[in-house]
């Protein structure tokens, strides 16, 4: 300005005669000066040319009769550095002058007006702005737009996010909600946007998609009955039964929100706009063919993919598991849980033991890829074997002998004495306590090992049967009276019933009537049950054939007469009743 000035000033003094080339020259450069400072007014925004840069202040030549100065704070970043260099244009705010009459300049405020005008300007004809998400703050993001900005959560995306943190950095077009420049406050929508462009795509998709096709989708929620699929501007379901020709739990363990994951449309309702998809049906079912590719008896290799309490899931291809059950994993040992022998992740060997086409089940066995223990088990303990071993368990219903590693014997309540009735084996024996006990049965098949620790005597009913045969005679004492009879001890441990009708000749309404506990009696044995240790006595019989013989020796010592019955039934008859 100056320089124009001085310029003018020349051109008009050779025109002029001197003294009033003075004068004129007065006036002049009064006009230009008056001039200039009306065209540089507070408050008002224009261009300049950086022409100075010190370390405090940047000169910039705004067209007025000296230099503007901005604080050089204005142009330095974190580290120190300069921002601009001499000769760049910039848009700065005329602030004031100072009292040496130097312009005061400010870059930063003429931005901020700027910025305030687009903000204006985008809200008013609802175009977007450009951002930068700066940082995380309560309820949203915050927003670099020229000045900062925010974003509520609920308008980041067109779905509830969780993980705002990811958004951090990114930068994005966003609608102007509202603005209040008073308070410098200015609220964001990112929502809104993708809303539009949604509703552009699925107008696309309705026009395009169709039962059987094969589409590209986002994972946007996943449930326990399925997962949803974003498909550009359309929400289809993926239903659990249809995401693999096996079995699946739990969706959220194979799949992951935000994935993308291919699909084919099972049916579409235009009207509804409803879409199920299918995954399985990408490929062919495996199960069609299950029985040719997995005969039973083949030996094959699985991943585990599964543990429950009662087996272990094996995964022999994608879509086909199988189910080794608890019982088929050991041949001898007893498994509280299956994760004792295997981990999720073992590469596992294993023999088919039966396959279902219809229920998508195939049962598989463990076990059976080592020898069976309980065959050569048989052979080494033939029936009749005679074993020691200690107790491990006592039951209710019998002792377990341990005969070999993993491998127990059982005793049955039954089978521990011929004479003695056990109600609870712990009334005879203890745990740890060594026994020995005859083998009376090794059945590989159901895996179990029958001993006997009774059988190691002889049978003493057998033995009292070869004793005492039917019609034998045979006395004891009564142990026990009932209301059906009856029970005598024979011999030790041997005990025979009589029956309430063996107990006289004549009619008795009671036992206790004839005996009591303690009393001791002569009977005939009329029948015995070595198997199942019963023996039948009669009193009566013995009563019997004592009068009987009683009677025949009274018969033959008598020397009187002895007249038929008949005889003298006969002679009693009158001949008027003949």
């Amino acid at each position: 300005m100056v320089n124009d000035v001085n310029k003018k000033l020349n051109q008009d003094s050779a025109q002029k005669e001197p003294g009033a080339a003075e004068k004129e020259e007065e006036m002049v450069f009064k006009e230009l000066y008056e001039q200039s400072l009306q065209d540089i007014r507070r408050g008002e925004i224009v261009t300049g040319r950086v022409v100075q840069i010190n370390n405090d202040v940047v000169m910039v030549d705004v067209g007025s009769k000296m230099e503007g100065q901005i604080p050089a704070a204005e142009f330095k970043d974190d580290q120190g550095g300069v921002s601009v260099e001499v000769g760049d244009e910039i848009a700065v705010l005329v602030e004031r002058r100072n009292e040496e009459g130097e312009l005061i300049l400010s870059r930063n405020k003429a931005a901020r007006i700027k910025v305030w005008d687009n903000i204006i300007n985008a809200h008013q004809h609802n175009l977007p702005v450009q951002g930068t998400v700066v940082e995380r703050v309560k309820g949203g993001l915050s927003v670099d737009i020229g000045i900062p900005a925010f974003l509520p959560g609920s308008q980041v995306d067109v779905r509830p996010i969780k993980d705002l943190d990811r958004f951090v950095g990114q930068s994005c077009l966003f609608n102007i909600i509202k603005y209040d420049r008073e308070r410098n406050n200015v609220v964001l929508s990112r929502r809104a946007i993708l809303e539009t462009e949604r509703g552009e795509e699925r107008k696309k998709l309705l026009e395009t998609i169709e039962e059987g096709k094969v589409m590209e989708g986002v994972i946007k929620n996943i449930t326990d009955y399925g997962i949803f699929i974003d498909l550009g501007g359309i929400d289809g379901l993926l239903h659990i039964t249809d995401i693999s020709w096996g079995k699946v739990t739990r969706p959220s363990d194979a799949f992951n929100r935000g994935e993308k994951i291919n699909v084919k449309v099972l049916s579409f309702d235009r009207e509804k706009e409803r879409v199920s998809l299918g995954l399985k049906q990408l490929s062919a079912n495996p199960w069609d063919t299950i029985r040719e590719r997995y005969p039973v008896g083949a030996m094959i290799e699985g991943k585990v993919v599964s543990i429950v309490d009662y087996g272990a899931f094996i995964e022999l291809e994608p879509g086909v598991e199988g189910l080794v059950h608890v019982s088929e994993m050991f041949w001898t040992r007893e498994i509280k849980h299956p994760s004792k022998i295997l981990s999720v992740g073992d590469q596992v060997t294993v023999m088919v033991l039966d396959v279902s086409p219809e229920n998508k089940r195939i049962s598989l066995g463990l076990k059976q890829t080592t020898p069976n223990p309980w065959i050569m088990l048989k052979q080494k303990y033939p029936p009749g074997t005679v074993i020691r071993g200690k107790i491990r368990n006592i039951t209710d219903f019998g002792i377990f002998i341990g005969v070999e590693e993993g491998i127990d014997g059982l005793v049955h309540v039954s089978d521990i004495s011929w004479k003695q009735r056990i109600k609870h084996p712990s009334e005879v024996y203890r745990k740890g306590q060594e026994v020995e006990a005859v083998v009376l049965n090794v059945d590989a098949e159901n895996e179990k090992f029958s001993l006997g620790i009774k059988q190691l005597e002889t049978n003493p009913w057998e033995l009292f049967a070869a004793r005492h045969g039917v019609g034998s005679v045979v006395s004891g004492k009564i142990t026990n009276i009932t209301d059906f009879g009856v029970f005598v001890e024979v011999e030790d441990g041997i005990e025979g019933l009589v029956h309430i009708s063996e107990l006289s000749t004549r009619r008795v309404k009671s036992a206790s009537e004839l005996f009591a506990v303690g009393d001791t009696i002569t009977a005939v044995v009329k029948n015995v049950d070595p198997k199942s240790r019963k023996i039948r006595l009669s009193i009566r019989d013995y009563e019997s054939n004592t009068d009987q013989s009683s009677s025949t020796k009274v018969y033959i010592n008598n020397k009187e007469s002895v007249t038929s019955n008949l005889g003298k039934a006969l002679a009693d008859v009158k001949i008027t009743d003949v």
